[in-house]
């Protein structure tokens, strides 16, 4: 049998417990509103016409179900290396467990690296004049000092960013209220060969295009369980930031779909100059200063930044315990208890990642690299589930909901690479995962971590 992961019992520095339901609610909130949804309505209407809600509902399960699953690894494995802890525990496959935790922070790093461009882009629109490769280095460098300060301090941060992201998300709410009922919301996008005024019907292939769309606005749950080892009661607090996370993204989501495509037309809200939420602000309140908009992108940005800083840092924390990661990775500062070593380290990588410009294939990539993930972490909980040794968590989900979650992911790559395309250059994405994979195999081959036994976590 493989050994697996060990807890450390030394009397070293540990990371510190402040963080209760509401405030990892608000971190989940955070993590999936992001910027994500501000340019996504126009791709979305694209595919889906007036149907947009039913992709976010088809979205919610899918990602519904792996939340679920990440909730009861959470309850019953409340440890900084998240999925990559889970993997090892389940799987006892090292190499498998070292794919994973580095696929999580290529996520992470990536995310960071294009929030740091938007930033610059965001800023000269509203007639600031720098360089946005040196926006970005400075807003970088600034994020890892509040990280490195300390939880509370991010938290405190992130409490800010995602009440102004969801404030801009609910203005739009409010002033699309008086526009509801106005359209057909079954109606399709327009027909490519059936005239003017003929729309497609909504097929099932059609929904699930869509949904792979918005089954990405979700994507930021599993952050929450990188910050489990800070959490006060984290068997309980875990799972209800989770679910509490998921059904508040949900509501808002849907409200904001319905209230785009009631507001404007499809063909504008297409439109990436004059559509999205931006042309909805335009129509239903011309008084509202536009420029607004790009300030509150900068903070959904700068909070995506945050939280997906925060989450490597202590994935990487976590997978340097386990004896995937270089040893002082695993380190905490004493003053401030926070894996500083790790957050400046991760400081240096996305910087270089920023300046590499190659940041749309990395996106794509790590898309495929995430849903992988899941499907792995969702048969490793079955199969923890079915091992008669292994501790219950306070919150548990029959086995059904795990396989399910698999099966949607699965689903979810197979859509997303069933569309790849050379003429449209959307074949980068699988081929830049699979190097991501080979160079995490090969540095795995290289370092040859020593993974130790775990205790037991009954506890």
């Amino acid at each position: 049998m493989s050994p697996i992961l060990q807890e450390s019992t030394s009397s070293k520095p540990t990371l510190k417990r402040t963080l209760g339901p509401f405030t990892l609610i608000l971190y989940g909130v955070g993590s999936m509103l992001g910027a994500g949804i501000y340019g996504l309505i126009g791709e979305a209407a694209r595919d889906l016409g007036n149907a947009i809600w039913m992709a976010f509902i088809i979205a919610m399960v899918g990602a519904g179900l792996t939340a679920l699953s990440y909730a009861n690894i959470g309850s019953r494995y409340p440890r900084a290396g998240g999925a990559a802890y889970a993997t090892q525990r389940a799987y006892r496959i090292p190499l498998l467990t070292y794919v994973v935790g580095f696929a999580i922070v290529a996520s992470g790093l990536t995310s960071m690296a294009t929030g740091a461009r938007v930033i610059g882009r965001e800023l000269a629109k509203t007639g600031v004049v720098i360089a946005p490769e040196f926006v970005g280095i400075i807003y970088l460098a600034l994020l890892s000092i509040v990280v490195f300060w300390g939880i509370r301090e991010a938290m405190w941060f992130n409490i800010l960013c995602t009440s102004i992201e969801a404030l801009g998300l609910i203005f739009i709410i409010i002033i699309g209220l008086p526009y509801w009922g106005s359209v057909d919301y079954l109606q399709g996008p327009p027909s490519s060969d059936g005239g003017a005024g003929a729309f497609e019907a909504i097929t099932i292939a059609m929904l699930m295009s869509g949904a792979v769309l918005t089954f990405f606005s979700f994507i930021g749950f599993e952050d929450i369980l990188n910050v489990s080892e800070e959490c006060k009661n984290p068997k309980s607090t875990v799972p209800i930031g989770l679910v509490g996370a998921m059904l508040i993204a949900t509501v808002i989501y849907m409200a904001v779909s319905i209230t785009a495509v009631s507001v404007i037309d499809h063909a504008t809200l297409t439109d990436p100059k004059l559509g999205g939420l931006r042309g909805v602000a335009a129509k239903a309140a011309p008084w509202f200063p536009s420029n607004l908009f790009s300030i509150i992108t900068c903070f959904a940005v700068a909070n995506t930044a945050l939280l997906n800083y925060v989450m490597g840092s202590r994935l990487i924390y976590g997978m340097a315990n386990q004896g995937l990661m270089p040893r002082p990775l695993g380190k905490v500062h004493p003053q401030r208890r926070t894996p500083h070593i790790a957050i400046f380290v991760l400081l240096g990588a996305v910087i270089l990642i920023m300046l590499s410009g190659q940041l749309d294939q990395l996106a794509s990539a790590t898309v495929l690299l995430l849903l992988t993930v899941f499907v792995i972490v969702n048969i490793g909980l079955i199969i923890l589930k079915f091992r008669p040794t292994e501790p219950r968590g306070r919150f548990e989900v029959p086995w059904p909901i795990p396989l399910f979650g698999a099966l949607v992911c699965a689903a979810m790559i197979f859509f997303r690479v069933k569309d790849v395309s050379i003429a449209k250059g959307t074949h980068m994405g699988p081929i830049v995962a699979g190097v991501v994979v080979a160079v995490a195999v090969i540095l795995f081959l290289i370092i040859r971590p020593k993974i130790e036994e775990v205790q037991d976590d009954r506890a």
